[in-house]
């Protein structure tokens, strides 16, 4: 493995991941992370009234950057080049996309996010991106 789409949104299970990651590159030393926080697309009339897209994407951008923080840190710490990315969209499909344009060999993510639906065994976004990705994906509870 060369380098991994690592997910994450804040959650424990996002936390576990990166340090899955971390366990990896003992075996992996060259190993690349690739760490991506998908933001929701904000298209909702009352928020749109107020700010333009650009500055609600500005907003959105910022969010997710300060999520990517913590997790940068363990990385870098561990001596992994990470690449920080921020996008905007739909979150499996986003997964999936950035990990096939990244040239990522494989996604490393949590089993359940902060999202508020879920399903009974595995997240939905989780159990999307399996069915999205020809990558092998490493869901960590």
């Amino acid at each position: 493995m060369r380098k991994a789409l690592v997910p994450v949104d804040g959650s424990a299970a996002a936390h576990r991941a990166v340090r899955h990651v971390v366990a990896l590159a003992s075996i992996h030393p060259s190993l690349e992370a690739v760490l991506l926080n998908v933001q929701p697309e904000v298209d909702t009339w009352s928020v749109r009234r107020v700010l333009k897209k650009e500055e609600v994407e500005a907003i959105e951008e910022s969010h997710g950057g300060d999520i990517l923080q913590a997790d940068r840190e363990i990385l870098n710490a561990a001596g992994i080049a990470v690449t920080p990315i921020v996008e905007i969209g739909p979150p499996a499909e986003t997964i999936a996309r950035v990990a096939r344009e990244s040239g990522c060999d494989a996604i490393i993510m949590g089993t359940r996010g902060l999202g508020a639906v879920s399903s009974v065994v595995l997240g939905s976004v989780s159990s999307r991106v399996l069915h999205l990705s020809d990558l092998p994906v490493t869901l960590i509870k």
